[in-house]
């Protein structure tokens, strides 16, 4: 028997597979990389080091409106480490800099006092000016003219108006933009909600170009460059994580030329060749990207990439928010035809993209090439309401693949574990 752990919410679970039908599992090499530093080590040496621009101590002197875009509480970034650092390399240059820490939350909620403090830590939260983004905030947002795609560019009027723009953040995989971190601190990190819409728009979506690890002609990576471009972003501060979310590796400097440098790092390790089965196990890597059903469709890319036409994923999330957006839910719940829905998508007109029609668009494809089982602690009717199937055990979810199979005559399924579906680029 073959047991195999599956980050899940805080904790884990075992997957005990049977050696006759274990088909391998498709796991990043970053679990094997150990760096020659500790984690503060290797973010000083990124700072003292940075790519394509002085170092950013120098770069604050005179400068006295600083805005340090951080992500919000659905990032695993490791800020306890990293803003202590910012701060003071800010205050090194000018240690009269009025500085603000934005919260880039992009579309998402409200982040609260409580992750705040779990992000970076009480002295912070109590001692800096703490500002959290709000995409249809109109009055504390600016509008920047058109993105190279034609959309509307409107971001943070704080942001914009600082004399000097500084993001952390963290680069992993990403399913469409091909990685995060770098430009998404910009767009869609402190973007208006008319901004993100459109660039996450159907027809970018499709193609081909939007994938995990892809960055050549990718029309959304394009447009988020130049979005980080146009807000003046003057300076990085990137890490790449561990599946506990330690510090692995640095880089520094520039919004583009940090950002390429933290990529490759990743690329070398992080690319996999895919294990094709009837059944895939996945997951979204744990706390706390997958706290709701939303976030899961990231994992659930990487079993698409490698489970056979017409399969079975199992999708490991504890998913302890639910749904975790409601228009995403609704669309699901509304309309039991994905073909349907998927037409729909791609009939949208680029301006008229609504939230989380990105999500929902592909997740369609991911149900149109497999049936997807479910393993969380959501409510098993919302589950339904997703087209998902619900179980609470690995045991069980095998089980149900079984039946689903065998109904097409497939017997015996193999098994491809993905342990992290979100640290991986399945080639």
């Amino acid at each position: 028997m073959k047991s195999v752990q599956l980050p899940y919410g805080k904790g884990t679970l075992t997957a005990e597979i049977p050696d006759e039908r274990f088909n391998g599992t498709l796991v990043s090499k970053m679990t094997e990389y150990v760096p020659e530093k500790s984690e503060v080590e290797l973010i000083r040496d990124a700072l003292d080091h940075p790519i394509g621009t002085p170092k950013l101590s120098e770069m604050a002197i005179g400068k006295k409106k600083v805005v340090i875009i951080s992500s919000d509480h659905t990032r695993p970034v490791p800020s306890k480490i990293i803003m202590p650092l910012l701060l003071a390399e800010v205050r090194k240059g000018n240690p009269d800099a009025d500085i603000t820490i934005l919260i880039s939350t992009g579309l998402h909620r409200e982040t609260t006092r409580e992750e705040l403090a779990d992000k970076f830590g009480d002295e912070i939260v109590n001692n800096e000016k703490i500002l959290v983004h709000d995409c249809d905030d109109k009055d504390n947002l600016v509008d920047l003219g058109k993105l190279p795609s034609g959309g509307e560019l409107i971001i943070n009027k704080l942001a914009y108006e600082a004399d000097l723009l500084v993001a952390e953040g963290f680069i992993e995989p990403h399913f469409f933009a091909g990685f995060s971190g770098g430009r998404k601190s910009i767009l869609p990190g402190i973007a208006s909600r008319v901004t993100v819409c459109y660039n996450h728009n159907a027809e970018f979506i499709d193609d081909l170009h939007s994938r995990t690890g892809v960055i050549d002609g990718n029309p959304i990576h394009e447009d988020m460059l130049y979005a980080a471009r146009a807000a003046h972003l003057a300076f990085i501060c990137n890490v790449v994580v561990s599946a506990e979310h330690k510090v692995l590796y640095a880089v520094a400097g520039d919004c583009d030329r940090a950002h390429i440098a933290g990529r490759n790092f990743l690329l070398k390790y992080c690319q996999v060749d895919k294990i094709p089965a009837d059944i895939v196990i996945s997951t979204n890597g744990g706390y706390p990207l997958d706290q709701n059903i939303y976030q899961a469709v990231k994992g659930m890319t990487a079993a698409e990439a490698t489970v056979n036409e017409g399969g079975v994923i199992i999708m490991v999330a504890s998913s302890t928010q639910g749904h975790g957006a409601p228009v995403f839910y609704e669309t699901f719940k509304n309309e039991p035809d994905i073909e349907k829905l998927m037409a729909q998508f791609r009939a949208t007109p680029k301006e008229e993209t609504i939230p989380d029609q990105w999500q929902s668009q592909i997740f369609v494809r991911v149900l149109q090439r497999a049936d997807v089982i479910y393993i969380s602690e959501a409510d098993d009717q919302v589950v339904r309401d997703l087209h998902l199937i619900p179980a609470h055990s690995i045991a069980e979810a095998i089980a149900k693949a079984d039946e689903i199979l065998a109904a097409k005559g497939r017997k015996d399924a193999k098994i491809t574990v993905i342990p992290d579906g979100v640290a991986v680029i399945v080639l």
